[in-house]
């Protein structure tokens, strides 16, 4: 059974579990290819981030996080990081972790969400975060060097709450 949790720093091996595959193939992130474990988690548990863990029967299968969007007039619109574990890809995970941080987004008052830059070759994604209700609001183009495909165009999806 799935379940998310607050996460913490105590939780740091199974978040980096997560995170080094995802940045070690650089498809998706702009996050550099041999970043370090320490500084990859201090990027995903930043100070004003909100970090969730996702796990099955106790195994961590996924993590996002949640913080603003920007400051002052744009702190209503939250924005989130996901990553999912490889071994759990297909099984939901990144739609129950989208879920669940849309509506913990609507608990702590936001309005909107908003994707800043989800690379238009990661499609899986592309095509969830659609079926959830995010529309692609503006094109990149060529803004991310994919490590097999060269420059691709990466999108902005909003949807509000």
């Amino acid at each position: 059974m799935l379940t998310l949790r607050l996460a913490g720093m105590d939780d740091a091996d199974a978040v980096w579990a997560i995170l080094e595959p995802v940045i070690r193939a650089g498809e998706t992130y702009t996050l550099a290819r041999d970043m370090s474990r320490e500084d990859a988690l201090t990027y995903w548990f930043a100070a004003d981030h909100e970090v969730f863990l996702a796990e099955d029967d106790g195994q961590a299968v996924g993590t996002y996080f949640l913080h603003p969007n920007q400051k002052g007039g744009g702190a209503h619109v939250a924005n989130c990081g996901y990553m999912t574990a490889a071994r759990a890809t297909g099984r939901g995970v990144a739609r129950a972790m989208c879920l669940h941080s849309q509506e913990h987004a609507r608990s702590r008052g936001y309005r909107a969400m908003q994707f800043n830059f989800v690379v238009s070759t990661n499609e899986r994604a592309v095509r969830l975060w659609q079926h959830l209700g995010f529309e692609i609001v503006g094109r990149l183009p060529e803004a991310f060097q994919h490590p097999s495909l060269g420059f691709v165009d990466a999108y902005v999806m909003y949807r509000m709450l």
